[in-house]
């Protein structure tokens, strides 16, 4: 038997020996790290979403600069999970605009979310969505397993910062399924020389390996497969010789897909729900607790200038921003003056801080005088009108913004809007200096312009550069509906009582004479459960309550309760009838209501006048006392507030009493609107 001995040189046996000994800690260098793992916090974008993210509890890490009003959040505490992930971060407080991490567990989702500023981020309100989530410190709990890696719904999966860990939503594999080849198809006439057939393994959807590239950028409305299975084969092609060299390495630094050219990915079908990438958005309905329809009133003269004029604009996008316009919340339109006013855009254009923003981009300056006044007018007269969006039952708020001081009066054309009920702020950018006022046409104009003088309504802002800090305190005025004073006006906010006498010297047709007499007055209110309410008394010798302030609440339901007012006929206890009136109507005025006792009577009390009309007064209730034929004169002036020419009337006949109508409306009005504006 002969032995065959195998020599080898010195240099080939170390070679060998280094390979094997080369393998031997590569094998134990990788059992140290699988049996080690360590837990890598994934990085994500501000503009990531919860609801992109499919897993329950996870720990990420936010960057800085989330706190920009660009990533909506929606809710308070229990965030929708349409909202930016780390932007609730930092709404809730549990992150700065410095970034960090953060834990976010996913909850049921709510019947409504509602809006708050809170940390430098004003949220939205939502009525209802599907899911919901919160956010905590990002301290691992312990015994629990977070994912290194998250998985997302969709392939519009956000842009991932470097070092970002994420994968594409899998659906479960189903036991026993095989890889199916992708296959990269020449298409006839485009594919380069020398290009050939490259089959790659279709992976089962059960693969553990799979992970997206770093910067995964869809294109289109590519399927989430489509998506990876390219991945796979532009990360293969580094291998492959036969592959198109249009084809781009997704891990290079900056790669996108890209389709190379003269290749058709083969994938077979492809599910038509994912062929949609697109998530609807929650469309806001707006902000319940701030209602107020909203004029904005800006200055387009010349004296502004371009760089002004934007930062204007952007000023009045950040409100809209935050006021969270919708339908059952604010309204917002914009007027633009300069020589003559302009609207750029009504109350009812753009029901949402989305497309409203984006009309206040397109404003362009008109350029001109700064005439404030002119601007005003138009405003009182045609801008809150119901063609115009105007709702009637929200408050009418002008912000009026002017650059220095008007080239116009404004006074006048003020005290018109406030007497419509135009709450009016001024917003004065750049006042006049001490060298600068004898060139202004009206001192002190912004007191003479605004609501009231306690500087609820005007706000003075040193320079253009500083305008941005308005924009919160502006938004909490506008929306603190109860402080809106010049809501309130003459014919939307009193309790009014008609107390009408029934006796016998009055007869049936001049009764109704005084009931048509009662609702032509009616008729110029303001009626409903928040404005002006009516209620009606009756009086012989006795009283009879023939309706309350809380009995109607529409303007054709008093009007029918007046006439369906039956005549009762008897003596004349005047007195009597107003210490009733004081119990069974005024007792139950609300506390913000001006109340007003109307009476009407056509002859001389049988009983005593002056101690009730004392009590009446007394008690704030502002009380008109009109005389038909043989009332008396003395008595109606003692029956009338102070002064009795504005509160005391007399006509000679019946048929006279819808003379008295305008005056006595005017009368109630001057006297509304004489009251101190502080």
């Amino acid at each position: 038997m002969g032995i065959v001995v195998l020599t080898m040189k010195a240099p080939v046996m170390e070679m060998l020996l280094v390979l094997l000994v080369t393998g031997i800690h590569s094998n134990k260098e990788m059992t140290k790290k699988i049996k080690r793992p360590k837990f890598n916090v994934p990085q994500i974008n501000c503009d990531v979403k919860a609801g992109k993210i499919i897993n329950p509890e996870f720990v990420v890490k936010c960057p800085a600069g989330c706190q920009d009003p660009k990533y909506h959040v929606y809710g308070t505490d229990v965030y929708s999970s349409y909202s930016s992930v780390c932007a609730a971060a930092v709404h809730s407080g549990v992150l700065d605009n410095s970034g960090g991490k953060i834990l976010v567990r996913k909850v049921a989702g709510q019947s409504g979310y509602r809006g708050s500023y809170s940390n430098g981020v004003q949220s939205l309100s939502l009525p209802r969505w599907r899911e919901s989530f919160i956010v905590s410190e990002g301290k691992p709990q312990k015994g629990v397993n977070y994912p290194s890696a998250l998985t997302y719904s969709s392939p519009k999966s956000p842009t991932a910062k470097a070092g970002e860990t994420t994968k594409a939503y899998q659906k479960p594999s189903v036991p026993g399924t095989t890889a199916q080849p992708v296959t990269l198809m020449q298409v006839p006439g485009t594919t380069p020389e020398g290009a050939a057939h490259v089959t790659l393994p279709r992976p089962s959807l059960s693969a553990a390996s799979i992970t997206s590239s770093p910067r995964p950028q869809p294109v289109g409305h590519r399927s989430r497969e489509l998506d990876l299975w390219a991945t796979i084969a532009y990360t293969s092609s580094q291998n492959s010789p036969h592959v198109s060299p249009g084809i781009q390495r997704q891990d290079a630094p900056g790669a996108a897909f890209r389709e190379p050219a003269g290749v058709h990915v083969s994938l077979g079908f492809v599910p038509k729900e994912e062929l949609s990438t697109q998530s609807l958005e929650p469309v806001s309905q707006g902000d319940p607790t701030c209602k107020v329809d909203l004029s904005f009133l800006i200055d387009g003269s010349t004296s502004v200038g371009k760089r002004r004029f934007r930062i204007q604009k952007q000023f009045l996008a950040d409100i809209a921003q935050a006021l969270d316009i919708g339908p059952a919340g604010p309204l917002m339109g914009v007027v633009q003056y300069g020589d003559n006013p302009a609207t750029q855009f009504n109350l009812k254009t753009h029901m949402n801080s989305r497309d409203l923003k984006a009309a206040i981009e397109k404003i362009t300056q008109r350029g001109g005088l700064s005439n404030v006044g002119r601007a005003i007018s138009s405003v009182t007269k045609n801008f809150f009108s119901k063609a115009n969006g105007n709702r009637g039952g929200a408050p009418n708020v002008a912000v009026v913004m002017v650059d220095g001081w008007p080239t116009d009066k404004v006074e006048e054309a003020s005290r018109l809007a406030r007497e419509s009920g135009i709450n009016i702020f001024f917003i004065t950018i750049e006042g006049a200096i001490e060298t600068e006022k004898q060139y202004v046409i009206e001192p002190n104009f912004a007191n003479k312009a605004v609501c009231r003088t306690n500087g609820f309504y005007s706000l003075s802002v040193q320079s253009w550069f500083s305008l941005h800090k308005s924009v919160q305190p502006l938004v909490k005025r506008v929306c603190d509906t109860e402080r809106l004073a010049c809501s309130k006006t003459c014919l939307n906010s009193a309790d009014i009582g008609f107390v009408i006498d029934g006796s016998s010297s009055v007869g049936t047709g001049n009764f109704r004479t005084v009931l048509q007499f009662v609702a032509n007055l009616s008729r110029e209110f303001e009626i409903s459960d928040t404005d002006t309410r009516i209620g009606a008394v009756q009086y012989t010798y006795e009283q009879r309550l023939e309706f309350g302030f809380e009995e109607y609440s529409t303007k054709p339901d008093i009007l029918n309760a007046i006439k369906r007012v039956g005549y009762w006929s008897g003596g004349t206890s005047t007195g009597a009838a107003i210490n009733y009136a004081l119990e069974q109507l005024f007792k139950k005025s609300k506390p913000n209501k001006r109340k007003l006792m109307i009476l009407i009577t056509d002859g001389r009390s049988y009983d005593d006048v002056r101690v009730p009309a004392m009590a009446a007064h007394h008690k704030g209730v502002i009380t008109y006392a009109i005389g038909v034929a043989w009332a008396a004169q003395d008595e109606l002036e003692v029956i009338a507030t102070h002064p009795a020419k504005d509160h005391a009337f007399f006509v000679d006949e019946f048929d006279n009493l819808y003379r008295s109508v305008p005056k006595v409306i005017q009368n109630i009005c001057t006297e509304f609107n004489s009251q101190p504006r502080n």
